[in-house]
């Protein structure tokens, strides 16, 4: 498994830093299945055995709490010792996929008395990430690169994430964005507060301003309006809500966030059903999301399954404009087939109900969730499926990248690992009146195609893509997430 022989390597080459003390290494690991990075020291003639400690190395920032609440395991608990490593396999998959740590390294061994140690060595990343902001002011490359004023469409300003915040797993973002689009934003993230961890709270609130709108779908395309002296359109949000988690797999997160948008009049004379007449709206989302990740990592997954349930129910303020009910269902599912290829697949499918939808709120394919190769197009209705395949075949075992101008093994290791995938989508979006311009609505749309995975640390994915797309239409294209 990728981030298991990536880790690996890490660990390879970071040893002073992760190795446990003396007393603790172990003999090679006996019954510990391959592949991983747990290690075993069996109990000599016993079935059973007792946790008499556990122990956490290499955790400076992250508060020790944390990880305890995060594992199943606890001293004084009596385990069978004929699937121990997979339940310590199964603990430290949780405590890597908490997205803390470069790797995340368990051994058990038998004292004298007969009872279990259990060792977790961890190697943590770098949390506070100031990043440049210079960024394309559109949905993807393509579309970008298709604008007359492509120069003009551009962002910059400064990202700035804290993760681990007070060694809690807390998140803290803020967006200081100037440019074509202005945007001001901040979140707050807490998974979990109290000695399990079982609920959190998440904050946020955000400001933007653009220069450009795109205020109606022509010919499949987006068409847009700009005022280099105003701002077409400026929305404002605030959204606040629980979270409850079981574990780093299992999420429900409950959310209450009020909007409000104003668009210019300009935009409401080439398209007076952008807010359904009315220049500007208030609302009120209710959302509930509950996701159920078992992934066996969470950035290129290759393994595992995933599944989600988002519901949201919006109400508008005027007490004119009907509501609307949102709900989308996700699943992916992830095998490993041997000899180095894996399978991939997932679905999307998206339903929305009201009697009357503005055009913002008739979005489908094209946006967040989008068919490869149709890049270049969007494709608005009331619902949608969507079905995404793919084998990947790894290139070559997973190699790291040594920096000689560090020496902190939470920068100076880059681990390094490429896949070429051959896939297959298929997607139909459904909705009454279509505008005769738009030919993709109410038709099936399907593409194929040829594209490299290149996978690196802190949980980036960069995918070059070649496709062939329903239309006939061959385009090559540049993603920065796995598509399933």
């Amino acid at each position: 498994m990728l981030p298991l022989l990536l880790l690996t390597a890490a660990l390879r080459l970071t040893a002073p830093a992760l190795a446990a003390p003396p007393d603790t290494l172990l003999p090679p690991p006996t019954v510990a299945p391959a592949d991983t990075l747990v290690r075993v020291d069996a109990c000599p003639g016993q079935a059973t055995a007792r946790i008499g400690g556990i122990v956490f190395l290499g955790n400076a920032v992250t508060r020790e709490r944390i990880l305890r609440a995060e594992i199943d395991l606890h001293p004084g608990d009596t385990l069978a010792l004929n699937d121990l490593a997979a339940r310590l396999e199964a603990n430290r998959a949780r405590l890597f996929n908490l997205q803390l740590f470069h790797s995340v390294l368990v051994r058990a061994s038998c004292g004298s008395t007969g009872a279990l140690t259990l060792l977790f060595v961890v190697q943590e990343r770098w949390y506070t990430f100031p990043v440049p902001i210079f960024s394309l002011a559109e949905r993807n490359f393509r579309a970008w690169y298709d604008r007359p004023d492509r120069w003009q469409r551009l962002d910059y300003g400064l990202h700035l994430v804290r993760t681990n915040f007070r060694g809690r797993n807390e998140t803290l973002t803020t967006n200081l964005q100037f440019g074509f689009n202005r945007k001001f934003d901040l979140f707050y993230e807490a998974p979990g507060f109290g000695p399990r961890r079982r609920l959190g709270l998440g904050l946020s609130t955000s400001y933007y301003q653009s220069h450009t709108l795109d205020y109606a779908t022509v010919a499949d395309r987006l068409r847009s309006v700009r005022s280099d002296d105003g701002f077409p359109i400026q929305r404002f949000f605030v959204s606040g809500g629980l979270r409850l988690r079981h574990t780093v797999q299992l999420l429900t997160a409950f959310d209450v966030a009020y909007h409000r948008q104003q668009i210019a009049d300009s935009v409401a004379y080439y398209n007076p059903g952008f807010y359904l007449g009315r220049t500007q709206r208030e609302f009120v989302d209710f959302t509930v999301v509950s996701t159920h990740n078992r992934r066996n990592t969470f950035a290129y997954p290759l393994t595992g399954s995933f599944a989600q349930i988002a519901f949201t129910q919006r109400f508008f303020l005027d007490g004119h404009t009907p509501a609307s009910s949102t709900l989308r269902l996700r699943y992916a599912r992830y095998l490993a087939l041997g000899h180095g290829f894996y399978y991939a697949a997932g679905a999307i499918a998206q339903t929305r109900l009201a009697r009357a939808l503005a055009y913002p709120d008739s979005r489908a394919l094209g946006y967040d969730a989008y068919l490869r190769g149709y890049d270049e197009y969007v494709i608005d209705g009331r619902h949608f499926g969507l079905v995404q395949q793919g084998v990947s075949y790894r290139l070559f075992r997973p190699n790291v990248l040594h920096l000689p101008f560090s020496r902190n093994p939470q920068i100076n290791t880059i681990p390094f690992v490429a896949y070429l995938n051959l896939f297959v989508d298929a997607g139909y979006v459904a909705t009454p009146n279509v505008p005769a311009s738009n030919q993709l609505p109410n038709t099936v749309l399907r593409s194929a195609g040829l594209a490299l995975h290149l996978v690196t640390y802190y949980d980036r994915v960069f995918v070059l893509e070649l496709s062939r797309n329903g239309l006939g239409q061959t385009g090559f294209f540049l993603r920065s997430n796995f598509p399933i």
